[in-house]
């Protein structure tokens, strides 16, 4: 890492990234929707997973959203919502089911700008389901409850183990800091209005705490 720490994490540090991982899903079960949003970001396993979720039926219009971020700009040049609805195209969703948008530059953007595009189709969803980076279920949730609280929102992501989708995504480091980012972000947003507040248990306070000091603190507000 850039801070010099050797290359891989121990088992201490594995332990308390658990801890967070568990803390962000949601948990939710999944049920038909009136439509979903698949949210931008750095794991092209976003973008499969919603197609695969379209196979199953629960939902007839999927909106891609997101511009670009310092995290994406390498791996999707294009934009993260371009690259997602291009590959879910490939995966053998019609293009009739399918909306992009893509401006959004953070969550509340991708929300909002989501709405709008479900708006200007004649869509206004009672329910919707988001899509997210296994780590973003929570920060996702808690975002479109504020942004959007009329709204019913049901979370889903791959159903990976922690330690599954440190070898998908192939940089350990990075993983672990992005979700102390996103934990971060579960904290401080709702006092700033951009989210509702979650509580967050001791512990999962205490891992993310334990973190930072360890130097994870790349992808921090």
């Amino acid at each position: 890492m850039a801070d010099g720490r050797p290359q891989g994490i121990t088992e201490d540090q594995r332990q308390a990234a658990q801890l967070i991982w568990d803390y962000h899903h949601m948990r939710h079960e999944l049920r038909p929707c009136d439509a979903a949003i698949a949210l931008g970001c750095n794991d092209i396993g976003v973008s499969t997973y919603a197609a695969h979720l379209y196979e199953t039926g629960l939902f007839p219009t999927l909106v891609f959203t997101g511009g670009n971020s310092a995290a994406t700009i390498d791996v999707f040049p294009r934009g993260e919502a371009v690259h997602f609805h291009e590959h879910a195209l490939a995966l053998g969703v019609p293009a009739r089911a399918m909306l992009l948008e893509p401006k959004a530059a953070n969550t509340g953007q991708n929300i909002a700008f989501s709405r709008e595009a479900l708006t200007a189709v004649g869509v206004r969803p009672r329910s919707v389901l988001l899509v997210t980076m296994p780590y973003m279920e929570r920060r996702a949730f808690a975002t479109c409850h504020e942004q959007w609280p009329e709204v019913e929102v049901v979370c889903a992501s791959a159903p990976l183990s922690f330690d599954a989708y440190l070898k998908t995504m192939g940089n350990e480091e990075t993983v672990i800091s992005m979700m102390v980012g996103d934990l971060q972000r579960v904290i401080e947003y709702p006092r700033q209005g951009f989210a509702i507040a979650q509580e967050v248990p001791e512990d999962v306070h205490a891992a993310y705490e334990s973190l930072i000091r360890d130097g994870f603190t790349n992808h921090l507000i």
